[in-house]
């Protein structure tokens, strides 16, 4: 028994000594301090061993028994150390290396220029509105001066929801339901998103308007024009300037479209406004005076102007997209941009 007991000691020294890692370690502690272990089945076959010899076998057993745990203790501890100091090396960070610093986030270009257009409109005294996306033929055609039928309808490419209702192609529709409900004098403008069936470059079947309206006495088409003019400074810059050129609206008359000079040559001529020195940006024109009678407005004794643009356009000019579907791709690359 002496023999095996020096034998079996001797065994799970080496095996120690040979323990690489602390699961080395926990198993050898297994293998020969576990229940089942070798040390341990000693000592159960005690019981077969003469009285007389089990005193001086059960000293030796357990002295065996306590080399193998010191020595278990001690290499144990020593891998733990050597294990958490290549740890700490592995995740170590150099605290004097730069850092990459919080990326902050930033408006999208559609909400910066939309807010900006909300400041500039609220200090000549006109009020924000919004209405439903989702709007009646009434107000989105037939009180706008665009009954059924009629030929203008075509200028627009319409998603019908059914026969009575649409998703609205111009914010003017909410012109229509402002007029109805309130008394003059209104000013009044509407941000919000329009959708029509159109796609490239320049179109997107869904995009944002700004839509502005103001009804009094006495307003013409001089008063259009300087509240456009201080709109094209505020925008863009001091030295824009604007003109009017006829065009044709159903719900204005006379109707205009309205250039500025071009944000990028500043009126010289280059590629973005293909060597004219003007960009389109907007459509406006004096109050139709039918569309003042069917919206319970006395044309006789009221008039008005209205203008409508794309936010969209208005950024594109800004800061040179030259995609509208850029506005919407939500690309990190592109957006980062306007940090």
């Amino acid at each position: 028994m002496k023999e095996k007991l020096d034998s079996i000691k001797c065994a799970a020294l080496e095996s120690i000594a040979a323990a690489r890692t602390s699961a080395d370690i926990a198993a050898v502690r297994v293998k020969y301090l576990g229940k089942s272990g070798e040390i341990s089945l000693i000592m159960r076959d005690m019981a077969n061993v003469p009285k007389d010899e089990r005193p001086a076998l059960g000293k030796m057993v357990n002295e065996a028994r306590g080399d193998v745990e010191r020595a278990l203790d001690e290499k144990g501890a020593e891998l733990e150390a050597q294990e958490k100091a290549a740890r700490l090396k592995a995740e170590a960070i150099d605290i004097t290396l730069d850092s990459d610093g919080h990326k902050l986030g930033s408006l999208h270009p559609l909400t910066k220029v939309r807010r900006e257009l909300i400041d500039i409109f609220a200090g000549m005294g006109f009020k924000v509105a919004e209405g439903p996306e989702i709007e009646s033929d009434l107000y989105n055609f037939q009180l706008l001066n665009i009954p059924k039928d009629h030929p203008s309808r075509d200028m627009q490419d319409t998603f019908y929801v059914n026969d009575n209702f649409v998703l609205r192609t111009q914010t003017s529709a909410m012109q229509a339901r402002i007029m109805t409900v309130s008394e003059p004098p209104i000013r009044v403008v509407i941000p919000g998103k329009v959708y029509r069936s159109d796609d490239d470059a320049s179109h997107s079947p869904i995009f944002n308007q700004f839509e502005g309206l103001a009804v009094d006495k006495h307003i013409t088409m001089g008063d259009l024009q300087g509240c456009l003019t201080t709109f094209a400074k505020k925008i863009f810059s001091e030295d824009t300037k604007i003109r009017l050129r006829p065009s044709y609206f159903p719900f204005t008359e006379p109707s205009v479209e309205v250039d500025v000079t071009c944000s990028m040559c500043h009126g010289k001529g280059c590629r973005v406004c293909k060597g004219t020195g003007w960009v389109e940006i907007l459509g406006a024109g004096i109050v139709n005076p039918a569309v003042l009678d069917m919206c319970g407005i006395d044309s006789k004794q009221y008039s008005g102007f209205a203008f409508g643009f794309g936010i969209d356009r208005i950024a594109m000019i800004r800061y040179g997209i030259p995609n509208i579907k850029l506005l919407y791709e939500n690309d990190m690359r592109f957006l980062a941009q306007f940090n």
